[in-house]
């Protein structure tokens, strides 16, 4: 064998590498793992070999330009849940060190049911929505790019008219519709398709979510600055703002009947008549405390984190620790500090020190 096909060969068995540390055994069909993967690890593998069901593959294959775009949607995703929930007792951990054979990336919450299981789909297909949609407005893709339907239009009598690039959410999640949701008549149980269809609503409400916070930017036209004309074009919030939008839909989530017939129910009788609007985030089961370690489940429990002892909200030693109090050690710092530039060159500083109290759960 010549010494190209041996280099061939190494590549090849590090990319092999690379995919099953990336993405274990137990991911199969759980595009989530890709917001985990390293920049450009996804566009080498290939659609075939990445942890997606039978129908994003065929998808993907078709459209092999958006895997980019799914890949930013995913980290856009974890990311924001992340940064939502980093100070509560469930603070969105990932397996990103799960061995082959466990459970997907958001182990046991992607499949509990609770009002975490909906935040994450929800916040998932919100992520996906936004990266392909911001990749249209950039130009990044031949099948999508501004929003055309608001060109040539606007008020006249007001002074301003559409132009610019608009954000084209309508494709953005009309790709994370075809991508992400499942025909629940493909199911069988009724606890599944109860699941699913939990699971299915939360993906909408996550798309909504990007929509509700489309907002309109504008800009002046006139002499001297005066503003006589304006053009106007429409664009996709901060993902942090859409974050925080799902986070109070969280909060203030529905919880539905375990008993699935022609449509969702709540699951309090005296509040069925209420109508369940499609941006509600939807959970089936209570969540548990997650003040515990549970291996079973993969909780990994709040002793050792960091609290914040004169809080009153969730990162508070009293709430965060559930009860059981705390621990203080104290972290000694050093840094630069009081630099000054010297003529000439260089820059002198002082050693600064400061010390810190550190609170963690017992």
């Amino acid at each position: 064998m010549n010494r190209a096909a041996l280099l061939g060969l190494s590549r090849l068995c590090a990319l092999w590498a690379a995919l099953l540390v990336l993405f274990p055994c137990g991911a199969q069909g759980n595009w989530m793992w890709l917001g985990i993967a390293s920049f450009g690890v996804p566009e080498k593998l290939g659609c075939a070999n990445l942890p997606l069901n039978s129908r994003q593959k065929e998808l993907c294959k078709r459209k092999p330009y958006l895997l980019p775009s799914i890949r930013e949607g995913a980290r856009l995703g974890i990311q924001e849940c992340r940064s939502q929930f980093r100070h509560e007792r469930w603070n969105c951990q990932v397996a990103a060190a799960a061995p082959p054979g466990t459970s997907p990336l958001f182990g046991y919450e992607l499949s509990s049911g609770t009002k975490e299981t909906a935040f994450i789909y929800a916040v998932m297909a919100a992520g996906l929505v936004h990266s392909v949609t911001r990749s249209c407005s950039a130009g990044n893709m031949t099948e999508c790019s501004c929003d055309t339907t608001l060109q040539n239009g606007g008020s006249a009598s007001e002074g301003w008219h559409w132009g610019g690039c608009s954000d084209d959410v309508q494709y953005g999640m009309w790709f994370s519709r075809k991508f992400l949701d499942f025909p629940i008549r493909n199911t069988t149980g009724k606890e599944s398709k109860v699941l699913l269809a939990m699971n299915l609503h939360n993906n909408e409400a996550g798309r909504q979510a990007v929509a509700k916070l489309m907002s309109v930017d504008c800009r002046c036209h006139g002499v001297s600055g005066s503003c006589a004309v304006k053009t106007c074009w429409k664009t996709m919030s901060s993902f942090e703002k859409i974050g925080h939008l799902l986070k109070d839909k969280y909060e203030n989530s529905v919880q539905v009947s375990d008993k699935i017939k022609r449509k969702i129910r709540r699951r309090e009788k005296d509040q069925r008549k209420v109508p369940i609007r499609k941006d509600d985030l939807l959970y089936v089961n209570k969540s548990p405390n997650y003040c515990v370690e549970d291996k079973k489940l993969g909780i990994p429990g709040t002793q050792g984190r960091e609290c914040n002892r004169t809080s009153e909200s969730a990162d508070g030693c009293n709430l965060l620790c559930c009860g059981r109090g705390y621990n203080t050690h104290v972290v000694r710092h050093v840094e630069r500090c009081e630099c000054k530039f010297i003529w000439c060159c260089y820059v002198r500083c002082r050693r600064c020190e400061s010390m810190t109290d550190v609170h963690t759960c017992k």
